[in-house]
């Protein structure tokens, strides 16, 4: 068998840490630390589910593009013949639309992060956090952003995995909360948000668009480490809101943590937020960019304003502090919907024999946990239609 070597193993790993970057957002720093705050460590096992799931859906995405020569966008294109076209850009709304509504919380998540050290006006923070997005995402090589964003991830999991290490009162019963499932009363929201934060539609483009090149070997390496980093991650920050009692705010966790380990304890959570929140603020364009170049096959220069035009939402909502909710639900609604179609057209893709050569499709084992994980997308997903409708009304 031949084995990719350390150094190569290391520059995939860093590589594929964008997927982390991408997931772990001021969104999933809230979820979870009201998850630690509310339910203890009693919900570990959906981010356990929701990582494995995360796993095996970008690594077929991923293997997809690369044993077929064709990005997600062509293949499910060449999947509907004459209606290819509509379906790409109605699944380009939908994920472009969510990565800017998103896109005002990642930036505001990472000034947050900074006025817990330093109390700086807000609006200026804004500006340069929006500034220092858009010469991150000027790097022409993609490998080198992704491999940039690589470090601004580990610089996050470090404060983060340190407070959550700290955190572990019970180690049997960490690992019984992780594989054996609970649900206490009121959790199905939290468990919604739990998987939904961290499986998210726009991440199997981002695994297709960046796959390119890559061999299958050496994209399973460094895909698997990076997604199982940044669920150690997400795993740690809620064994740090374990600690909170009353209502979770960054304010208060940070409160907490000092009291508990002192300024240190502070600082690393204010570097894990500020981490958490830039890596999301550049991913969010960069994703956008890289789904409209699958789906609609944009240029390069038309990929890039993409990118800048959903930062540039995201700074208009940023400044001005106005929290754009009409399109945050319509953007929950449509990666409630995004998700399970995605699912189900990649299952039925691995497993064509015109499209993949044998070595390259799925196993059985691969199969039945794709279609356990479409199912449980689907009533998530239909879950998240419902509550977003009803919070419209």
């Amino acid at each position: 068998m031949k084995y990719v070597s350390l150094r190569s193993g290391l520059s995939s790993l860093l590589f594929w840490s964008v997927i982390s970057a991408a997931f772990i957002g001021p969104g999933t720093v809230t979820t979870c630390g009201l998850a630690g705050a509310t339910f203890g460590s009693s919900l570990l096992w959906a981010l356990v589910f929701s990582t494995v799931s995360t796993i095996l859906l970008q690594e077929a995405a991923a293997r997809l593009t690369i044993a077929s020569g064709k990005n997600l966008g062509e293949i499910l294109a060449g999947r509907h013949e004459s209606h290819g076209q509509t379906v790409n850009y109605l699944l380009a709304i939908g994920v472009i639309t969510g990565c800017a509504a998103y896109e005002a919380g990642n930036i505001l998540g990472a000034v947050a992060g900074i006025q817990l050290l330093f109390q700086v006006p807000a609006w200026l923070l804004t500006l340069v956090v929006g500034t220092l997005a858009v010469l991150f995402l000027s790097i022409p090589s993609t490998a080198l952003l992704t491999r940039l964003l690589g470090l601004v991830v580990f610089l996050m999991g470090i404060a983060f995995v340190w407070v959550g290490v700290q955190s572990i009162s019970s180690l049997p019963q960490l690992l019984r909360d992780s594989f054996v499932p609970a649900f206490p009363a009121g959790s199905a929201l939290v468990i919604t948000g739990l998987v939904g934060t961290t499986v998210v539609p726009y991440n199997l483009f981002l695994a297709s668009g960046i796959g390119q090149g890559q061999s299958v070997r050496e994209m399973r390496q460094g895909l698997v480490l990076a997604v199982l980093i940044g669920g150690l991650i997400s795993i740690s920050i809620v064994l740090g809101g374990t600690l909170i009692e009353g209502t979770f705010s960054f304010e208060r966790a940070a409160e907490v943590l000092a009291q508990k380990f002192g300024k240190n304890g502070r600082l690393l959570y204010a570097i894990g937020l500020f981490g958490a929140g830039f890596t999301s603020v550049v991913t969010a364009p960069f994703a956008a960019g890289i789904t409209a170049r699958t789906l609609l096959g944009t240029t390069p220069q038309q990929t890039a304003w993409v990118g800048r035009g959903v930062i540039l939402i995201g700074l208009v909502f940023g400044v001005l502090n106005i929290k754009p909710v009409p399109i945050i639900i319509a953007a929950q609604a449509a990666n409630g919907l995004l998700l399970p179609f995605i699912t189900w057209q990649i299952i039925r893709a691995v497993n064509d024999p015109a499209l993949l050569p044998p070595a390259h499709r799925n196993s059985r084992l691969q199969t039945i946990l794709l279609y356990l994980i479409f199912g449980v997308t689907l009533v998530l997903g239909l879950n998240s239609l419902f509550n977003s409708v009803k919070t419209f009304w």
